[in-house]
């Protein structure tokens, strides 16, 4: 037993784009196909925090997290208000209090002052703060080998999270610049009126969408020749004629720039997977309520899958999650309490082995030749496979103990290796595989990962 080694990351290379042979994943350009996966977390971009204002991100102490994790991706997360009421999360992970939130990319000039007593919004002026800030944290990503998702827009707080809930009706809406109160513009984007069935993010209000488009054009402007960016949409909301509208206004308006980087739309919003995956979106997120929880489906690969745990429990899973979304042709990604600030306990333990194994899986990515497996239930008994068949199976066991693998024709001798995901320790063993049906056992007790490589 010995435990597997391997060099760091690769610097990032180019701006990348759907692998033209194998569009579940990204390429630089290179030919080679970039896995993506990583632990992201709430105040990654703006602070967040009982106190007013929130003590400071330490962004180079999370990016060592992600890095002694061997992590290569983060969701930069955008938040759309100026609070974060987290009653309106109920029990989970247990923080109970009102999150102030800054910066915001607008600017606090007056005259007057909004809800929250500070001076209300000017929506024509921006941030110079918040703006500096998002391209120095996807540079600095960047220099480590990370690549970040811009969210240009959060849902949540509006979508899910201001109504129904133990927080009080309407907490989202009342502290958002686009509230008619908020601001010196007279921007109004509550196209319902009622202040809770809320639809900031529609076409239902031009002049509200104008505002959207020039923070959109700026945000592009500001990490355009940034080669390890893409951009989110909205995390967890968003219209559908609206979503498609901001993945085209991107698109249009990077046509114009040196460089065009990948657009993304999340799920557990307005739209189901159907209908994302007919967007004009390079890559989707799946969640619980597209089918995509504790056994992922296969990915056909129309567009790049980047499931989050976010969208199928919220904040939660397990280190089993990881294999079988990789083996099934995703991304999987973790969204991590990590510090305890916003939610959750610091650190918490139970969440190790997923980060742990997220890095794991990005290893074995790295080994195998990604852009020519595809997942192969059909090939094991587990039904968690991705193959290259005749020349590389990469396979998950969720029970450990045996499993049957279907070989072609002529199949010979094969390297063949045991991962333990509990231990990160494997086993190395070089056999003679018989054609056909063949019968392997893990040499370990509980869950397993099987690669074999042809010699």
């Amino acid at each position: 037993m010995l435990m597997i080694r391997f060099a760091n990351a690769e610097n990032v290379k180019g701006p990348l784009r759907v692998h033209p042979t194998n569009p579940r994943y990204f390429t630089d350009g290179s030919g080679r196909a970039i896995y993506l996966t990583g632990s992201h977390t709430w105040d990654n971009l703006v602070d967040m925090g009982a106190d007013d204002p929130p003590q400071p991100f330490d962004f180079d102490g999370y990016l060592d997290f992600l890095k002694r994790y061997e992590h290569n991706f983060i969701r930069l997360w955008a938040w759309d208000s100026v609070i974060w009421d987290s009653l309106a999360n109920g029990t989970v992970l247990g923080k109970h209090f009102i999150h102030n939130v800054v910066p915001q990319p607008w600017a606090r000039t007056g005259p007057g002052n909004a809800l929250d007593g500070k001076p209300k919004f000017d929506l024509t002026k921006f941030n110079p703060v918040y703006f500096e800030r998002l391209r120095e944290r996807a540079a600095t990503a960047g220099n480590r080998g990370i690549y970040v998702s811009v969210m240009l827009f959060e849902g949540w707080g509006l979508y899910h999270g201001n109504s129904g809930r133990a927080a009080p009706e309407g907490w989202a809406w009342r502290s958002h610049p686009f509230h008619p109160d908020n601001n010196i513009n007279g921007i109004n984007a509550d196209v319902s009126r009622d202040s809770i069935g809320v639809k900031v993010h529609s076409l239902g209000n031009p002049a509200g969408t104008a505002i959207q488009e020039a923070y959109i054009c700026k945000v592009v402007d500001t990490v355009n020749d940034l080669d390890n960016v893409l951009y989110e949409v909205i995390n967890e909301g968003g219209d559908k004629d609206w979503d498609w509208w901001v993945v085209d206004t991107i698109h249009n308006y990077e046509k114009t720039k040196p460089k065009q980087h990948p657009v993304g739309i999340t799920g557990h919003g307005a739209e189901r997977l159907p209908s994302m995956l007919d967007s004009p979106a390079d890559w989707v997120s799946p969640g619980r309520i597209d089918g995509y929880a504790e056994a992922p489906p296969a990915w056909d690969g129309k567009k790049v899958s980047l499931l989050d745990t976010d969208h199928v429990w919220g904040v939660g899973g397990n280190h089993t999650w990881v294999w079988k979304s990789f083996l099934r042709g995703h991304n999987p990604l973790f969204m991590d309490p990590y510090h305890g600030v916003v939610l959750g306990e610091r650190f918490d333990p139970k969440f190790e082995l997923i980060r742990l194994n997220l890095g794991y899986a990005l290893r074995y990515a790295k080994r195998i030749n990604l852009a020519l497996t595809t997942p192969r239930d059909d090939l094991a008994s587990t039904q968690y496979c991705l193959a290259n068949p005749g020349k590389e199976y990469l396979v998950y066991l969720p029970d450990g103990g045996k499993v049957t693998l279907l070989l072609p024709e002529e199949s010979g001798t094969f390297a063949v290796e045991w991962f333990n995901p509990r231990t990160g320790l494997n086993t190395e063993a070089e056999t003679s595989i018989a054609q056909g049906k063949t019968e392997l056992t893990a040499p370990f007790s509980g869950d397993a990962i099987l690669y074999m490589q042809s010699k």
